[in-house]
């Protein structure tokens, strides 16, 4: 019996870890690509802010949780990978001077912006819940619109 006992326990121990990369690996996760049109010009980058937290829309730098890219103005889409399904909103800056601010004047923005969902900007940056979008575990494709107000 001892014997039995013995042969048992390695393959405990091989079958406890190989059980956790399949369960792992069986974890869903969501792929977003953003196409982005309109832009005023291709100077300068494009600052994307993926965020799950209606606390931190939409200027996510104080969400340690947050997705956030730069890229070349000049880029086509952007993807963003492994990310978990859920509600997210996504928030867009055009940075022509690159100095890795939204340059604002009297208030209001000199450079150009987007949200995810693109809502029509008049006064301020629109709500959470309207710009939120629900990502699902596969692919899924949204395309802003830059808007510019000077």
């Amino acid at each position: 019996m001892k014997r039995v006992a013995r042969r048992a326990m390695p393959h405990r121990l091989i079958a406890a870890p190989l059980l956790l990369v399949l369960t792992a690996a069986g974890v869903p996760t969501a792929e977003f690509e953003i196409s982005i049109e309109k832009l005023r010009s291709r100077k300068g980058d494009v600052h994307l802010c993926l965020t799950r937290q209606p606390a931190h829309f939409p200027d996510c730098k104080s969400d340690p949780k947050a997705v956030t890219r730069s890229a070349p103005a000049t880029t086509g889409p952007i993807r963003i990978s492994g990310l978990a399904p859920g509600g997210y909103a996504l928030s867009i800056f055009h940075d022509e001077n690159r100095n890795r601010k939204l340059d604002m004047i009297v208030g209001i923005p000199r450079e150009g912006f987007g949200f995810s969902r693109n809502p029509v900007v008049r006064f301020g940056a629109p709500k959470f819940r309207q710009v939120r979008i629900d990502l699902r575990a596969g692919f899924t494709r949204e395309t802003i619109r830059m808007q510019y107000l000077l």
